[in-house]
């Protein structure tokens, strides 16, 4: 039975748009076409019960941003790269093309990967508890305008960890680990661990290392310097999205989240592949001609 299709835009990108209508097409001839709507702002997304794919035209932002639309309606997402680099798309667009018809009429189960996010509450220092908030990629507690240390207390399972001074710290998920947390020193961790990474940024020590946790732990990080008493500063970051200031005295409470999102991807390509081919992993320095 052919596969009932949402397709999610970045009307932004160039790209994107300019790849809609050959992706349209091949949806119309081999499944059935949902909606078409905008992947960063929808108006408004179909009900959930008839979308049985969505599929994502955009970079890596564009495709995150789509992934919790999909969370939201319990569907899988295959995302297309129409972007730089495209790390975290399952299909390129040739290779999309390719397998449309395998992918879209419903004859063959999808290859998929299940991610699942992290879960964050804030709690004011005055035991104000706000409504949990999801992450597919990471959370970060960034030290913000005008840029002075700050200094976040971290216990895992109730259990009293260091105390990190620098310009923050990341808690990221296997996905996030080849974004943000990569990029501050942080290992990279393969799909299907099911684990959660604490790296610092920016650390003021030189003994601070990141340290991998079962996805399972409850991690509590607890803000004791921040910028956030005389200016907007120390913040919350979701995904890259601004979440709540940040004051002296607050709590982030970061568990598991059970429910995955399913990213459908090319069997063909694997993720080691992936990592050598996008990221140049352990690339050798270029040698004299």
């Amino acid at each position: 039975m052919p596969r009932r299709v949402l397709i999610l835009v970045n009307r932004l990108k160039a790209e994107a748009v300019a790849s809609l209508d050959s992706v349209a097409n091949a949806v119309k001839e081999h499944a059935e076409l949902i909606d078409i709507v905008d992947a960063i702002e929808p108006e408004s997304l179909p009900d959930p019960t008839q979308v049985d794919l969505a599929i994502a035209l955009g970079g890596d932002g564009t495709i995150l941003k789509a992934a919790h639309h999909c969370l939201a309606m319990n569907c899988p997402l295959l995302g297309v790269n129409t972007g730089n680099v495209g790390f975290m798309a399952g299909y390129e667009f040739d290779s999309f093309l390719r397998d449309a018809p395998s992918i879209l009429d419903g004859s063959s189960a999808l290859t998929t990967r299940l991610v699942h996010p992290i879960s964050a509450q804030h709690i004011d220092k005055d035991g104000n508890e706000s409504s949990p908030r999801l992450a597919l990629n990471e959370f970060v507690i960034t030290a913000g305008p005008p840029y002075r240390i700050i200094k976040i207390d971290i216990s895992i399972d109730n259990n009293l960890g260091p105390t990190v001074a620098g310009d923050g710290i990341i808690v990221s998920t296997p996905l996030g680990s080849t974004a943000y947390n990569v990029s501050s020193g942080g290992p990279i961790v393969a799909p299907g661990v099911n684990a959660t990474i604490i790296t610092p940024n920016a650390a003021h020590s030189l003994s601070f290392r990141p340290i991998v946790v079962p996805s399972k732990s409850e991690i509590r990080l607890v803000a004791r310097q921040t910028n956030s008493e005389d200016c907007d500063g120390t913040r919350l970051l979701i995904d890259g999205q601004l979440g709540p200031i940040i004051a002296i005295g607050d709590h982030i409470v970061i568990t598991n989240h059970q429910s995955p999102v399913k990213f459908v991807i090319d069997p063909t390509v694997s993720y080691w592949n992936t990592l050598v081919r996008k990221m140049y992993w352990a690339k050798a320095p270029a040698s004299k001609e």
